[in-house]
């Protein structure tokens, strides 16, 4: 099966990289069950997941990113907005480097597949009215 050229760039937190005493799997297992969706649907996705431990200079890999391809939709995921300066950061860098992109948030990292699907076509699916009302 052709994997389709990327549309969708989610932007999220590598929870193996996020400080804490916590189970980083569970996370991690959820943002592969919402990867795999996308390719399940045939809808082109790639994850742009920082750490929160110092070992990425944020915005330079989230404007690498935006800057890679031309993107229909960005997905925000939750641990990011959580982080209100890093939510305020990568959403002034996706309206700077894509604005021409639906900005989606999912509620989990399970559903970062249909966040993404309210923004853009997906083969298969009827159209939901919400595409094109940017």
């Amino acid at each position: 099966m052709d994997t389709p050229a990327p549309r969708v760039l989610v932007i999220g937190l590598d929870p193996h990289r996020v400080p804490g005493p916590w189970d980083p799997a569970p996370v991690a297992a959820a943002i592969e069950a919402g990867r795999n969706r996308f390719r399940e649907h045939r809808v082109g996705a790639e994850f742009c997941l920082v750490g929160l431990d110092g070992s990425d200079d944020v915005p330079t890999v989230v404007t690498a990113a935006l800057r890679a391809r031309h993107w229909e939709c960005v997905v925000i995921g939750g641990g990011v907005r959580h982080q209100l300066d890093l939510f305020e950061q990568v959403v002034n860098l996706v309206h700077q480097h894509a604005p021409d992109a639906a900005i989606a948030f999912n509620a989990t990292p399970d559903d970062t597949f249909e966040a993404a699907a309210r923004w853009v076509e997906v083969p298969g699916r009827p159209s939901t009215g919400s595409r094109g009302t940017r």
